[in-house]
């Protein structure tokens, strides 16, 4: 039985895969905090950064570059850093933004690598450096309060900021740059002043040079929260695995009664003192809590992802009823060790992070052009498992583990090269061998391997569960587009009926979403299998919308449409069907449709 009126789609042609992980133009760029969800938002999409951090004082420039792509190979989204100020300013009035205190060329190598910046500009920064980033020349003056509202430190701070902030303000995330955040000082519950009058003069400063729009944060350990936040700013905590995660999140909560949960400050390991044992810290308890975290959908921050070298006589020290100076070397423990190799902890963390199933893209750029058709193919079977190969964004076809496909390209020079990845499960009979997934070897057009390629984990089901809008596209015809692409629309159903059959005439291949549930993948074109089972419960009771979301992977069909069926064509059966255009010629109300029980 056919719907009495064709239903209209809401959400036609919604968004091109691929351009979800393109870089937005600067005037719809933001990072705010939701305070109904309590969650962030990138663009408006929900968002969440497992970070780790790194600071580019302890690592020679020249290996920048390395440790920014190890950190991004392992699946983090963004690096947090810290400014020393006395690295900058050796003495009043001068500044050193060259080499390797080059902060902006280091801001640009995080680019290069696709990660966001969470930027710790002090004035004072602790992070075990010299003074704590603070330069020793304020101790001219004997009587100088630091990290006060003292006068003369003010004027220091505010000398300071005028340079180094107008500096980064080109590169906050509204203005086009990859800075989401900035904190203002470090811990300063921790310093016994607790000078509510300073911070207030710094929040102001920061918004005077940086403006409205930048997320403004404070960073505290659990003790040191009634001195260290500060209205306007928001609150994050500190800990290491071996706390109590629920408690110092309800803590947090007390500051912030809503918006994300963030750990800023996640302890990998812990610093050494000159006469006692190197540091460690268990790459079981450091995986757990970040599980645990990651569970509460919490942002974490890693410190440290890699720690790297206090050269010169940069290293700081403590007093703990003694003086304990600290080691040259900052190795930390951290997933990548001092001299840059990635060690167990970082495997064991990037197994926490990562996506295991769905989809990864895989992107690169043509560094000359190809006029004539040339064939692009990965040897040594290194497709696992099907790849949707674009160029440009526009679909040139597919790849597939053991199948003799041959592809042809042709592109101008630094046309984008994209080749979406496709896991179509692991092996679980038949082979005793470890079924890696992705890109196992690197691809090679004509006879040209080609390199530099970034890597992208697409959590495409929270995006389906969370980000698609019930908006209508009006005046809108569908084309026939090739490649990955969504199609959304909602539909309602009478109270009457049971389980029902998804049908989809004319598609090729596939993922389907009811009500952000992933019903599974459809393989219409190949089969035998022509429907998925729809459980009666997944579906909205009478007066409610449904929504459905389907990722065409390869090619959509002339006309739209989807059905539903009282019983599965899993080769070839009889049955009744109930047809939902997906067509939007026209636009009407739409009526509930009847679903039989099987």
């Amino acid at each position: 039985m056919a719907l009495r009126k064709p239903l209209c789609l809401p959400s036609l042609l919604l968004l091109l895969l691929l351009l979800l992980l393109l870089l937005p133009q600067a005037d719809t760029r933001s990072f705010v905090v939701d305070w109904n969800q309590d969650r962030f938002l990138l663009d408006g999409v929900p968002f969440r950064y497992v970070s780790g951090s790194l600071h580019y004082f302890r690592v020679p420039r020249v290996l920048w570059a390395d440790r920014l792509f190890k950190m991004r190979m392992s699946g983090l989204n963004a690096v947090q850093f810290y400014v020393p100020w006395n690295y900058h300013e050796p003495e009043p009035g001068v500044y050193n933004f060259n080499g390797s205190r080059d902060l902006i060329a280091f801001l640009n190598e995080a680019s290069i690598a696709n990660l966001l910046v969470i930027l710790r500009p002090g004035p004072y920064i602790c992070a075990e450096w010299e003074m704590g980033g603070l330069p020793a020349w304020l101790l001219r003056k004997p009587n100088v309060r630091l990290r006060t509202s003292d006068p003369d430190f003010l004027a220091a701070v505010d000398s300071w900021f005028k340079v180094l902030l107008p500096k980064i303000y080109p590169w906050l995330y509204h203005n086009g740059g990859n800075i989401i955040s900035i904190q203002v000082e470090n811990e300063y519950g921790s310093y016994r002043a607790c000078d509510i009058s300073y911070m207030r003069h710094l929040a102001g400063l920061f918004r005077a040079l940086l403006g409205e729009e930048i997320l403004l944060f404070t960073t505290d350990g659990p003790e040191g929260l009634k001195c260290g936040s500060l209205e306007g700013l928001y609150t994050t905590v500190d800990f290491g695995p071996a706390d109590n995660m629920t408690k110092i999140f309800a803590l947090q909560r007390e500051y912030e009664p809503h918006g994300p949960l963030v750990n800023s400050e996640y302890y990998t390991g812990w610093l050494d003192y000159w006469g006692q044992n190197h540091s460690t810290r268990s790459i079981t308890d450091v995986t757990r809590g970040l599980e645990n975290m990651l569970k509460l959908g919490a942002s974490v921050n890693m410190y440290m992802f890699h720690g790297g070298t206090n050269f010169g006589y940069w290293n700081g020290a403590d007093e703990k009823g003694h003086f304990l100076p600290i080691t040259t070397s900052y190795d930390y423990d951290a997933p990548i060790s001092e001299a840059g190799d990635v060690t167990p902890k970082l495997f064991a963390l990037r197994n926490v992070i990562s996506q295991d199933r769905g989809f990864m893209l895989y992107r690169t750029y043509l560094m000359y052009p190809v006029f004539e058709p040339t064939q692009f193919w990965v040897p040594n079977n290194g497709v696992h498992d099907r790849a949707y190969v674009m160029v440009d964004g526009v679909f040139q076809g597919v790849l597939e583990r053991n199948m003799k496909h041959k592809l042809f390209l042709t592109g101008k020079m630094g046309a984008t090269v994209d080749v979406l990845l496709e896991n179509m499960g692991r092996l679980s009979f038949g082979s005793n061998y470890s079924d890696f997934k992705g890109l196992l070897e690197p691809p090679i057009l004509g006879q040209t391997i080609l390199t530099h390629w970034l890597m992208f984990p697409l959590e495409v089901d929270k995006l389906v569960k969370w980000w698609f809008p019930p908006q209508l596209l009006k005046n809108s015809r569908p084309q026939i587009p090739s490649g990955p692409i969504f199609y959304s629309t909602t539909f309602s159903i009478l109270d009457s009926g049971g389980d029902t059959f998804l049908f989809l005439p004319g598609w090729t291949k596939g993922q389907v979403w009811i009500n952000g549930f992933n019903l599974g993948r459809y393989w219409t074109k190949r089969g035998p299998q022509q429907t998925l089972y729809v459980p009666r419960p997944l579906l909205f009771p009478t007066g409610s919308l449904n929504k459905i979301t389907l990722l065409e992977l390869e090619n959509v069909p002339p006309q739209p449409e989807i059905q539903f069926l009282d019983s599965p064509i899993l080769n070839s059966t009889l049955h009744k069907t109930y047809i939902y255009s997906l067509s939007a010629d026209t636009q009407s109300d739409s009526e509930p449709m009847e679903l039989s029980g099987h």
